[in-house]
């Protein structure tokens, strides 16, 4: 046998010992004589260099230096899931689905929910090509050095998979791995880490790819995405991605009622201690992907999937004392600051309080011995109080009636349940804050600069609002408390390099009250620029898809001060974006102008996003849901029967794929 084929020979042989060892978990041969076999492939692959594959199973040990990670986009969004804490949610999330669907039999597949670090990884040609992390869900880190350092990660793929896909899970570490990895530090005398989620999530984004081989971290796959996948259920797919050679977690199953769902969260509520690894929940999805592409997603989640979340685990402490937060916008938050205590693997020291409601509600006091819990297991809240354990001088707490940091009266607006400052200008955790928002990754991304730095640059005197930081000096920055020279020119760099941000992200980053990510796109494309914004009426933004009445009257307050118009222009004098950036247009033509669409079922000759954007290059518009503004409905297989009623009922044409095309054609 040749040198080439003899590599490739112990390649194949040891990817397969990988996969019967760390997904089957059936070895067919002992660890040493598995690394007598690495080593043979070491040896030849250093004396044939000529022979490198950066999937060898040699590559598994690491050694690339990554000293930043590169953010780049995801080519399918990945959501978050809703969660739910009752069997009345799941309902009621069935009902939903079975509206939208009309009277179609559901399946559903029950799926372990997994607490870890959500990865996407990209297969082009059966070979692993890139990991990215969730980042915002729009963009992620390239963390691919490190997840291939992962053993149950296959490398390469076996079987009929698709060309290329995207496979989606979660990066684990198993509590037995974690536990020894505590044990070594606590022998050594350092910290121990605090849970497995949080070191999971760590773990990937360590600069030194050989450091992450040495954890046992784990990888449990559950979602396939791609155009037109040979599935057509989310059943088939945990089979097929096993066929493939993934790590597909075997608890997960198909139902075919609501009954059974609850069946199948009751037992792994009991047993799921019994795992190997952290799970905190159940995940649950319509089955059919026909049906999953009907109810499509919101702005968030997919509207065909929802978690359930295991009760929060509790814990007994005192309550010490309560502060007041003031946040960006005014709003006065209590915290309870609480005697540490061990709650869902990590030490608890504050907890929410709320509002002024929840304390009367609860009669929380200093000194109180409460019952702490995580609220979806992440923020810890406080649920109740023993008043049996209450001390005869314990005093009722009179909620504050000025602001902690700038002494204003607080303000209470009709209906709404927290307190204001209402010193918007002249608070400084309101004027930090919204800096602080400015900066953040979703909004301007400045690099080199943090929240910390933001209250510096303030306390400082260097800033007193965001426009600011354009007027900034390296020689201003150099002198603060561990700022040297290099970061100094990261900041001067960043701030300058923020001025390439999109319109959508700019109008995001000037903090409107309401205005999030999602509503500042849908302001963005519907204005095109800052100033038609600013002089738009408030019935003019109410007619704007999705943007309602609380919404509308937040935008026309914050243009009518005269202190956001100065900023405003300040910043489109430095240089900032403040109009859309009109892309090339792929319009082929305008023969479907003025017409809306809504596509619906499985198509022959078109994937559904193929559809839309032809209905769109043809200057047609896509519409979510029918009505009365619908002037047709193209209609695949298995069109969902509600969608079908209700064009029906209000007369609207329903035409076919080829129908649709011969529109296009004869015009």
């Amino acid at each position: 046998m040749d040198v080439l084929a003899r590599i490739k020979a112990l390649r194949e042989e040891l990817n397969q010992h990988n996969y019967n060892y760390y997904v089957l978990d059936n070895p067919t041969i002992s660890d040493f004589e598995f690394d007598q076999k690495l080593k043979q492939l070491q040896d030849l692959e250093a004396q044939h260099p000529e022979y490198f594959d950066e999937n060898s199973p040699t590559q598994r040990v690491g050694g690339a230096i990554t000293k930043n990670f590169e953010t780049i986009a995801h080519e399918y969004r990945m959501y978050s899931l809703d969660n739910s804490y009752s069997k009345e949610d799941v309902v009621d999330w069935v009902n939903r689905c079975q509206k939208i669907l009309g009277d179609v039999p559901l399946e559903f597949t029950c799926e372990l929910k997994y607490d870890g670090a959500s990865i996407s990884i990209l297969y082009e040609n059966g070979k692993l090509k890139r990991a990215l992390t969730r980042g915002d869900g729009f963009q992620g880190d390239d963390v691919t050095n490190n997840v291939k350092t992962i053993k149950s990660v296959p490398i390469r793929l076996k079987g009929d998979y698709p060309d290329r896909f995207e496979i989606r899970g979660e990066i684990i570490l198993p509590l037995a791995g974690f536990e020894k990895m505590n044990q070594d530090l606590i022998e050594i005398g350092e910290t121990p880490y605090s849970n497995p989620r949080n070191t999971a999530s760590g773990s990937l984004k360590l600069q030194d790819s050989a450091e992450v081989a040495k954890r046992p971290l784990d990888c449990l796959l559950y979602s396939l995405i791609g155009n037109n996948l040979p599935i057509s259920t989310q059943f088939e797919s945990l089979q097929k991605a096993r066929d493939w050679g993934f790590k597909v977690p075997i608890q997960s199953k198909l139902v075919k009622s609501v009954e059974e769902v609850f069946e199948f969260i009751d037992y792994w509520d009991i047993h799921r201690h019994d795992m190997l690894f952290e799970t905190d929940g159940v995940v649950v999805k319509v089955n059919q992907v026909q049906y999953q592409e009907e109810l499509g997603y919101t702005a968030k989640s997919p509207r065909w999937a929802i978690a359930y979340k295991f009760k929060a685990e509790q814990a007994v402490t005192v309550l010490n004392s309560i502060a007041y937060q003031v946040g960006r916008t005014g709003a006065i938050t209590p915290v309870a600051n609480l005697e540490p205590v061990q709650l869902a693997g990590t030490i608890v020291k504050r907890a929410s309080l709320h509002n002024a409601d929840q304390i009367e509600k609860l009669d929380i006091r200093v000194g109180d011995t409460v019952f702490v819990e995580k609220g979806g297991e992440i923020i810890p809240k406080i649920i109740g109080v023993d008043t049996t354990q209450r001390k005869s001088d314990s005093q009722k707490t009179v909620y504050i009636t000025h602001c902690p940091e700038c002494h204003t009266e607080l303000v209470r607006n009709e209906g709404e349940a927290q307190h204001y400052c209402p010193n918007f200008y002249g608070c400084p955790p309101q004027i930090i804050g919204r800096i602080q928002h400015f900066i953040t990754r979703k909004a301007m991304d400045i690099e080199g600069l943090g929240g910390e730095t933001v209250a510096l640059l303030y306390n400082a005197g260097l800033i007193e609002n965001y426009a600011d930081l354009y007027e900034l000096k390296k020689e201003q920055v150099i002198p603060l408390e561990r700022m040297a020279e290099k970061s100094a020119d990261n900041l001067i760099k960043g701030v300058e390099k923020s001025k390439q941000i999109p319109f959508e992200r700019v109008l995001y980053a000037l903090g409107i009250r309401y205005v999030g990510e999602t509503v500042a796109k849908k302001l963005a494309k519907h204005y095109k620029n800052i100033d038609a914004l600013a002089n738009a009426s408030l019935m003019d933004l109410i007619l704007v898809d999705e943007i309602g009445d609380k919404i509308a009257q937040s935008v026309i307050q914050f243009f009518e001060n005269p202190n956001n118009v100065v900023l405003i222009d300040r910043l489109k004098g430095y240089g900032l974006r403040f109009e859309i950036e009109e892309q090339e247009s792929t319009m082929v033509s305008d023969v479907l102008g003025g017409k809306v669409f809504v596509v619906s079922g499985v198509f022959e000759t078109y994937s559904r996003d193929d559809l839309k954007k032809v209905i769109e290059d043809n200057g047609g518009k896509v519409g979510s849901s029918i009505s009365s503004k619908t002037d047709y409905v193209v209609a695949g297989a298995n069109m969902g029967p509600s969608k079908l009623e209700k064009a029906n009922k209000l007369g609207i044409p329903i035409i076919s794929e080829y129908e649709f095309n011969d529109l296009i054609n004869e015009n």
